[in-house]
């Protein structure tokens, strides 16, 4: 607060020109040295509305939650920012933002800082899916990390989604983890045959179950500090590992539909929940299908670790790792050094973008 106001109005002042309103001008002055002061003599009493930083913890029609060091702030993006044009969501959850303070308790966005990465996907336009027409929907911004949760039956992993997911950590240089949950209905053991191609290749594997508790500590463990996203289809159990990471946490879970075998969805809606260790956790609205945003078919080998040391010593350059002679890659399928399965997952995602590719000419 300054002591002296009448000298700081004549001085800033008098430089404005009077076309201006001396709010705007004022305004714009303080923004841009840093400055937040309240202004109420020149106003008639009132507060000009302040700027915080903050970090989006919840996102839900259009009203982002945004945690201040004030306290947890609804806020709203203004009408500039959703007129610019942009490939990619304006605000998602784990975005830094700085918003204003308005009179009645609410923000409006002002700035959403540079993402350093994220978990996204394309959200296709009307007419279809291309190359083209994709945006990026971001389903959480600025991750540490992405925890992935499938469970070992009901329902069924779907591990080419999990080869999808892994891809997805592998073009953001995220650290993936696995978390193969509901160990306890088939036992640890075929759960380790399910998912131990994964830890063969160098990602860490987390096995658990909330009924007999195992796993729960490890998991806890990896998250705290974090700014870590537990995702993964619906039905598999990611609210109910919260609960067990953190009594209270109090999100709702519903069991899944044995009619269809696929499950329901229960959160809907991405949210950062604090932990009590420190460190967030992201949960994410229930995915069934990932369509990999900004990913080129020439680039698919680079994402797979397994494949990507070998493509250098394949015949030709330009190698697919379908036919070609001389290929390194479907040497060490043969001689059981990839999984077949992974394999699979790398020719189908390939021919997938090649397609998309081909569409825009």
């Amino acid at each position: 607060m300054l002591t002296d106001w009448n000298q700081f109005r004549s001085q800033k002042l008098q430089s404005y020109s009077s076309c201006e309103s001396e709010q705007t001008k004022v305004r714009h002055k303080l923004k841009q040295k840093k400055i937040y002061i309240h202004l109420y003599p020149i106003f008639g009493g009132e507060y000009l509305n302040e700027q915080v930083d903050g970090l989006v913890i919840r996102a839900l029609s259009g009203f982002f939650t945004v945690r201040t060091a004030v306290g947890d702030i609804t806020s709203t993006i203004p009408g500039r920012l959703k007129k610019e044009r942009r490939d990619t969501d304006i605000v998602a959850v784990g975005d830094r933002v700085t918003i204003t303070q308005q009179k009645d308790g609410s923000g409006i966005i002002e700035a959403v800082a540079e993402r350093t990465s994220a978990l996204s996907r394309a959200r296709p336009v009307a007419r279809g899916r291309s190359l083209s027409a994709d945006r990026e929907q971001v389903l959480v911004a600025n991750p540490d990390q992405l925890v992935f949760v499938f469970s070992v039956q009901n329902p069924a992993p779907n591990l080419r989604k999990l080869d999808r997911f892994l891809v997805v950590a592998e073009m953001n240089e995220l650290t993936a983890v696995i978390c193969a949950n509901k160990t306890d209905l088939t036992g640890l053991s075929h759960a380790q045959t399910l998912f131990q191609r994964y830890a063969d290749i160098g990602y860490r594997v987390i096995y658990t179950s909330v009924k007999t508790g195992e796993g729960i500590a490890e998991l806890r463990d990896c998250l705290q500090g974090k700014l870590s996203v537990l995702t993964g289809s619906s039905g598999v159990g990611k609210s109910s590992l919260l609960n067990a990471i953190q009594q209270g946490l109090g999100l709702r879970v519903r069991e899944v539909s044995e009619a269809t075998g696929k499950g329901m969805h229960t959160t809907r809606h991405a949210e950062l929940f604090a932990l009590d260790g420190g460190g967030y956790v992201a949960d994410t609205p229930g995915i069934r299908g990932l369509a990999l945003f900004d990913l080129e078919y020439t680039e698919v080998d680079a994402y797979f670790r397994e494949i990507a040391p070998l493509v250098a010593q394949c015949q030709f350059s330009d190698c697919t790792h379908k036919h070609e002679p001389g290929c390194a890659v479907r040497t060490a399928v043969l001689h059981g050094q990839i999984h077949p399965d992974r394999y699979e997952s790398y020719l189908r995602l390939r021919e997938e973008h090649e397609k998309l590719d081909e569409a825009l000419y």
